[in-house]
């Protein structure tokens, strides 16, 4: 059967992708790209925040037209979006023929057979899927790139996050199984890995091991680059970071959400820190990982925040100086401990904070870019270009997949998935361009 798939959401929810995509090429099913072929078509959804939300409940009402205007037989949603509103999309949407939530991943070809046979059901069970095994995935990264899940769930409780509800508490992936994935990478000719979870510093607190040692193990496997992502502000250890700085397979790049420089902000958001310890984490990275690159994540408009509050994070952005920053507005979740908490900030003055904040960074991100021009780095090839077969995309160690910028380089006999030294000749805010220097280039 042709089944086509859509997904939405973090690099968390594409690895479950891989993984239902897996299942359904075991049983013989053929995938298409095209939705308008697909007979079953699976949506796999987002249920973070409203702006995700509205993306997940568009593409359903999208894929759901392709059953008069297309070959579509059934439609499938699976993920945080179904796991969490399950009921409320069964009752409201009875173009969706099956529901599944975040833990049935192997139960789709299933219901894909249930589906075909022209029965509409729903299956949420009250167990977690086993991630403690290796599954064979399909990917969807191009080959190059992995993304490697040590752990699901998250056991934070933060006043804006409704993800410890929908995903479960946190549980870490035994080393064995994850050493065993990432050999697996390894052989099948990925560049990078990118090493993800909630919390990927909260790892192994559960086996009575810690990320330290797993990033440790990892670095061992024979993989050009690995990337740790998701990292948590007070977790970060002066021996992880040693760890990152020393291991030359670890790329020099450091993902730490902060959230808010405030401190009655991030109290109110049950989060750790305060300005100056940010600062001071920030700058003890750039002690101990020489030429580190460093991305963070901030939130405007949370209830509570005065205009001083905001200012005291413009104030941090100009002082830190960091790579990379993406400013999000509160996004206001029913059932998280936030949602109640007054005076809530009008979406008018949420916008303008975010794009005042952006505005600022969008300069600091352009006057680092330009130290890089000139300088000979190594950029991960990873497609062609949609605007020019001439051009192709890829990333240096300091651009982290799918959220930073990118590296435009000019394609002549190149293909992706190689990794090869590139002289930058542009800098702009985000991405930058450059030149293949072929001497060096083998």
């Amino acid at each position: 059967m042709k089944i086509g798939i859509v997904s939405l959401g973090c690099a968390k929810n594409l690895v479950d992708t891989e993984i239902v995509l897996g299942f359904l090429q075991k049983a013989g099913h053929e995938f298409v790209s095209d939705a308008q072929q697909a007979e079953i078509i699976i949506i796999n959804t987002c249920g973070f925040i409203a702006e995700a939300k509205e993306e997940s409940i568009d593409s359903i009402f999208e894929m759901a037209a392709l059953k008069k205007a297309g070959n579509c037989r059934g439609l499938i949603v699976i993920g945080c979006l179904s796991q969490r509103y399950s009921e409320k999309l069964w009752q409201e949407i009875p173009e969706i023929d099956g529901i599944l939530g975040s833990n049935e991943l192997d139960l789709v070809p299933q219901v894909v057979e249930e589906v075909a046979r022209g029965r509409r059901l729903r299956k949420i069970r009250g167990a977690l899927f086993d991630y403690n095994q290796v599954y064979p995935r399909v990917s969807t990264t191009g080959g190059h790139l992995a993304y490697l899940k040590i752990a699901e769930g998250c056991s934070h409780r933060c006043a804006f996050c409704v993800i410890p509800k929908i995903r479960g508490p946190y549980r870490s992936r035994q080393p064995s199984v994850i050493l065993e994935e990432a050999g697996q990478m390894a052989q099948n000719g990925v560049q990078e890995i990118a090493v993800i979870a909630q919390d990927t510093t909260a790892y192994g607190r559960d086996l009575g091991t810690g990320i330290e040692d797993l990033l440790a193990d990892l670095a061992k496997v024979p993989i050009p680059w690995l990337r740790l992502l998701y990292t948590y502000p007070t977790a970060i250890s002066d021996t992880l970071l040693d760890i990152i700085g020393r291991e030359e397979r670890i790329v020099k790049y450091v993902d730490l959400p902060l959230q808010h420089v405030s401190k009655p902000v991030l109290r109110r958001m049950k989060r750790p820190g305060d300005y100056e310890a940010n600062l001071r984490l920030v700058e003890k990275i750039r002690e101990r990982i020489p030429g580190v690159v460093i991305r963070s994540s901030f939130i405007v408009g949370f209830p509570g925040e005065r205009e001083h509050d905001f200012q005291k994070l413009l104030q941090f952005l100009e002082e830190a100086r960091l790579n990379h920053v993406g400013i999000f507005k509160y996004s206001r979740e029913e059932n998280s401990s936030a949602y109640k908490l007054q005076p809530q900030i009008a979406f008018a003055v949420k916008k303008e904070r975010q794009q005042e904040a952006m505005a600022r960074q969008r300069q600091i991100s352009l006057e680092l870019n330009r130290q890089l021009v000139g300088k000979t780095v190594d950029v991960l090839l990873e497609h062609v270009s949609t605007e020019s077969e001439l051009v192709l995309l890829g990333r240096h160690q300091g651009q982290a997949p799918d959220v930073d910028g990118c590296v435009y380089v000019g394609r002549g006999s190149l293909e992706p998935g190689r990794i090869v030294p590139v002289k930058i000749t542009e800098a702009h805010p985000y991405d930058l361009v450059g030149e293949v220097v072929e001497n060096e280039f083998t």
